[in-house]
């Protein structure tokens, strides 16, 4: 028997293992998060002539089709990038009161970093420096020991959800409805440690750093540094997290710290958090500037090229709902009545009223609306339809918030990004 034919047997059986349900994800999961590049000729089962030039961070695209095993412990989610890692969650799965780890959106700007992945959070320490008066250097149990400790449920929801809608269309990650969650975090105040600190008069904005890793893997260029008006950050919702849903926080999502800014796009809850800088002025930090998470500061024609001193940071989020039941496409019989809920949530706070039509918008129904579990949670609402006769339909959902601002039909204020679409959410059903 020659050592080329045990070779290719050999090989045959890994091809066969990486490609069968049994065993491959485990194999890919090892892979993904143990093993160097050497490990990848061996599960595809052949040669990988070039392997050596694969870059840190990139995954393969023979491995990087099934999401579940780029992020372990996730279910059901829409792989859109892998470098950085993003993926949205079907509106369906997002049913739950209380978004759990495995329903909930990843959106990375760099990579993971190894204490994260290890969940080693000895020695980590949180700065807090700047314009003010004492600065603080604290450590994990430092924060769960010297301030009070708090548990909300609160909103996370990505700048660009929605941007796949845009026309023309915006560059980045094409988000459709599911870049939002809503987990339980367990943390302290921001407010609270700002005040130990002594913030200055003089403060203005805070700039957020964290201890991920640059795709280019250079560890002296910050990854993303984004910040808050002080009078945001001094508002009594915004938390430094140390726990999601009762368990430390998973390394997809900041571990061990990360800050949750409710109201604001989610590029402002900075993960991996180590330092919070207090300055004299807006943040001038990585992605801050220019298009990043920014908007015209005026409305602009689709597809007009805006100048970078005509765009303003984006902040607070618009209203906003999502029909979770039923699964858009479900069959229904004519003439009965079909219960429909979801989710609705505003950057401001609570929401007033959640509408539902089935006429494509000429008759509205106002649906049962939950109160908040705490301010910036998101609120359940439910209704009941009852399509008339055999045919195809949809269901719109129109969120108003506490001001009269309802969700629009279409897409609005089209800027170069897709930042801040929240269209009113519609699913299909079939009447037989």
């Amino acid at each position: 028997m020659s050592g080329m034919d045990e070779d290719a047997r050999t090989g045959s059986r890994i091809r066969n293992r990486v490609e069968s349900n049994e065993g491959a994800r485990e194999d890919r999961r090892d892979f993904l998060r143990y093993t160097g590049l050497t490990a990848f000729g061996a599960l595809v089962g052949m040669t990988v002539p070039f392997e050596r030039n694969l870059p840190s961070g990139f995954v393969p695209v023979a491995l990087a089709q099934d999401a579940e095993q780029l992020m372990p412990g996730k279910q059901g989610l829409k792989l859109l990038n892998d470098r950085p890692l993003n993926a949205e969650t079907p509106a369906h799965l997002l049913d739950d009161e209380i978004t759990p780890y495995e329903r909930l959106f990843v959106r990375a700007n760099g990579l993971v970093p190894q204490s994260a992945l290890d969940q080693d959070a000895e020695g980590w320490t949180l700065t807090i420096d700047g314009e003010v008066k004492n600065p603080l250097e604290l450590s994990i149990d430092d924060l769960k020991s010297q301030f009070e400790n708090v548990t909300s449920r609160l909103v996370i929801e990505c700048g660009g959800n929605g941007r796949a809608f845009f026309q023309p269309g915006a560059s980045g990650n094409q988000w459709t409805v599911g870049a939002v969650g809503c987990p339980e975090w367990t943390g302290v105040r921001l407010a609270d440690v700002l005040k130990k600190a002594g913030v200055k008069d003089s403060a203005v904005y805070t700039g957020h750093y964290g201890k991920d890793v640059h795709l280019s893997g250079n560890p002296e260029e910050d990854v993303i540094s984004r910040g808050v008006p002080i009078e945001k950050a001094l508002e009594p919702d915004a938390i430094i997290a140390w726990a999601m849903n009762g368990e430390p926080i998973p390394a997809l999502h900041g571990f061990p710290l990360r800050l949750i800014i409710p109201g604001y796009p989610a590029s402002a809850s900075h993960k991996f958090l180590t330092r919070i800088w207090v300055r004299d002025r807006e943040h001038d930090g990585a992605k801050m500037t220019g298009y990043s998470y920014r908007m015209p500061a005026r409305p602009v024609a689709p597809g007009t090229e805006v100048p970078e001193s005509e765009m303003v940071v984006m902040t607070t989020m618009p209203v906003k709902s999502l029909i979770t039941f039923p699964e858009t496409g479900s069959s229904v019989s004519a003439g009965q009545s079909t219960e429909v809920r979801g989710h609705a949530w505003d950057g401001k706070g609570d929401v007033a009223s959640v509408h539902v039509s089935i006429d494509f918008g000429q008759t509205w129904t106002e649906a049962e609306l939950e109160p908040p579990a705490n301010k910036f949670a998101w609120q359940r609402w439910r209704t009941h339809v009852t399509l008339p006769e055999s045919g195809y339909y949809e269901v719109w959902a129109r969120a108003t918030n506490s001001e009269g601002v309802s969700q629009p039909p279409v897409v609005p204020g089209w800027n170069p990004r897709g930042y801040g679409n929240n269209m009113q959410h519609r699913i299909a059903m079939i009447a037989t």
